[in-house]
């Protein structure tokens, strides 16, 4: 049987940061309100020359070279991403140009806060089927350029970064257990940009309605969220055939502390088994659960025969859980050429600056 590892990793996190007290210069807010209702600390903001195709080249030249490999081996680039840096085409094939990915199919995925356990899925699928060998999945986002920054209840909440994978086929026994995907289309409205589509293409009047930009129904999108994180980390482990005891570390999506919390609290979790950052990088969509992974990995949290459980949910509604065995020896990234995390510029604050 053929299966689809994890044989490398990397992560892009802009060296822009925007604090809750930075954000408190621009909008009715402070560092105690969000921090209670959301666990943020700081984001990260894109630099004014970065793109979603710079930032996903960044996070996957460090897992390219982690696993060792050409990017002229690769079969398949798949971007999960919301925020691509155009309509058309699609980000993947500008991401595998700047790779020099020269045999590379390319497509992107759009599945909001889920995209990335999505693509993974895909990924794994197309290694599975024996199709391809070498296939690099990324989660990026830009989110910053998709904010109302007078709207507290956005504007708080998301950042910007990139994380990736190279799945690689292989008969040893490992990489994903088991899968659950989830979408509940009545929640469409609940986490939207409104206009931009078909639906309401661009105009001066949308420009103007502040139509191109996220809004959210934060009280619904917790209660949905609360319950289906549960629900498809269940899902997931079923297929897989296992429990909740059976799992060395849980990645959950890094939207809200309270929602990581009070999933914990249902199944009994406890902290060490918990990897959370989401005080440094907010809600980075469908970048934050590669982030967390390439995090976790990197702290010691994740061992050869570790089993994983990664969970995520996002705008549609969707959502999506992945139980699986990690098999990489995690110190291959210290022998990497570049930096495992990369942080792009040397890192400065946001206080005052327009954005």
């Amino acid at each position: 049987m053929t299966n689809a590892l994890i044989t490398g990793w990397g992560m892009y996190a802009p060296s822009r940061v925007m604090t809750n007290d930075d954000l408190a210069e621009l909008v009715d807010t402070n560092d105690e309100w969000i921090v209670t209702r959301t666990g943020i600390r700081e984001r990260r903001i894109a630099a004014d020359d970065e793109t979603t195709t710079s930032m996903s080249v960044n996070a996957a030249r460090d897992a390219l070279a982690v696993a060792g490999l050409d990017p002229a081996e690769l079969d398949l680039v798949i971007v999960a991403t919301c925020t691509p840096d155009y309509p058309l085409p699609a980000t993947s094939v500008t991401v595998a140009s700047a790779l020099g990915a020269r045999h590379a199919a390319g497509f992107d995925l759009q599945a909001a806060c889920s995209g990335f356990l999505y693509a993974y899925a895909t990924g794994s699928s197309f290694l599975a089927s024996g199709m391809y060998r070498n296939v690099l999945v990324i989660g990026v986002e830009i989110l910053s350029r998709f904010l109302d920054w007078t709207d507290r209840s956005t504007c708080v909440l998301f950042g910007d970064g990139a994380g990736a994978v190279l799945l690689q086929a292989s008969d040893q026994h490992g990489g994903l257990l088991g899968v659950d995907l989830f979408s509940d289309g009545t929640g469409c409205e609940a986490i939207i940009v409104p206009a931009g589509g078909t639906v309401r293409p661009a105009s001066v009047e949308t420009v103007e309605a502040r139509q191109h930009k996220i809004r959210m129904l934060g009280s619904e999108v917790y209660k949905y969220a609360t319950r289906q994180m549960g629900e498809s980390a269940l899902a997931a482990l079923r297929n897989a055939g296992l429990t909740v005891d059976d799992i060395d570390q849980f990645v959950f999506h890094q939207a809200n502390l309270r929602i990581i919390n009070s999933v914990q609290r249902q199944f009994g979790i406890p902290d060490d088994k918990t990897f959370v950052n989401i005080a440094k990088y907010g809600n980075t969509s469908a970048a934050s659960v590669p982030m967390a992974l390439v995090e976790a990995v990197g702290s010691g949290r994740v061992h050869p025969g570790d089993r994983v459980l990664m969970v995520a949910f996002g705008g549609g509604y969707t959502a999506g859980g992945a139980v699986i065995e990690w098999t990489a020896d995690p110190a291959r990234a210290l022998l990497a050429p570049g930096e495992q995390t990369r942080m792009g510029r040397p890192q400065q604050s946001l206080a005052g600056a327009a954005v």
